[in-house]
């Protein structure tokens, strides 16, 4: 029970840092409807023309969702880096409670936000033709879910070794879009130069891309086409993505244990 007290008490405290920063829930709403008209609408015509077999918006738009869920998992565990530079870290690491508590408060907190405000995207869905039943929102917001759980443990990796905000942006900036580029949400992986496949594996946020693009299109898909915009079944997928939280987690955690 104080396991669990003190894990809903970081959570609790992180989500409400988040809902009262309106700039922030502002930038990370429109940012993915920016680069959902701006890059959607330039090359829906060039991408049409290359056999993707699927409107080229519809592609997108699964990875538009991807990428929000990463840049607010992402940009919420720098209230690590700030906790530790205004000294509210050591508090709260000389406390007793057990590190592993404070790291998966942390990244419950940072995975209840990106989910939510990823869901919020799919208000989008109907103007550009995506049909959404219900079931297909549930199992979409589980997997939002585990992608969120996984980028927020990989953050929280390198939120605690930085020691200054300015450090972790740098950072943080370094990560996003080599990942995001080689994520598969642009184009269809299967198609791109064999090295470029295998960097693509180690980057958790393809697999995020490549199931949520399933669960999306495959009602709406020839299953011919979804084959050839896909890279592997969405349980591989969730073995994947299960696993590098995992390993992410661990380590957050050790880092924690070492003295601050």
């Amino acid at each position: 029970m104080h396991f669990i007290q003190a894990v809903t008490t970081i959570w609790e405290r992180e989500v409400k840092r988040y809902g009262r920063d309106r700039a922030r829930l502002v930038s990370t709403f429109f940012q993915p409807i920016m680069f959902l008209v701006i890059f959607g609408s330039g090359l829906r015509n060039p991408l049409s023309a290359g056999g993707l077999g699927v409107d080229y918006l519809k592609f997108m738009y699964p990875g538009i969702i991807a990428m929000n869920v990463m840049g607010i998992a992402f940009f919420s565990s720098i209230s690590t880096v700030w906790d530790r530079e205004f000294g509210f870290l050591k508090e709260i690491l000389v406390a007793p409670v057990p590190r592993s508590a404070i790291v998966l408060g942390k990244a419950l907190g940072a995975t209840t936000i990106a989910s939510v405000q990823a869901l919020v995207l799919l208000i989008l869905a109907p103007f550009i033709k995506v049909s959404i039943d219900p079931r297909t929102v549930f199992h979409l917001f589980v997997f939002m879910l585990l992608l969120s759980f996984a980028i927020s443990a990989m953050s929280l990796v390198i939120a605690s070794i930085m020691k200054t905000m300015e450090s972790f942006g740098v950072l943080m900036q370094l990560f996003i879009f080599p990942m995001f580029f080689l994520s598969g949400a642009f184009f269809p992986l299967t198609t791109a130069p064999h090295w470029m496949q295998i960097i693509s594996r180690i980057n958790p946020l393809t697999y995020g891309v490549d199931s949520m693009r399933q669960i999306l299109l495959a009602p709406q898909t020839d299953p011919a086409v979804l084959t050839k915009i896909t890279l592997q079944p969405i349980y591989l997928n969730v073995i994947s993505l299960a696993i590098f939280a995992m390993i992410m987690i661990s380590i957050s955690i050790v880092n924690f244990r070492k003295k601050d």
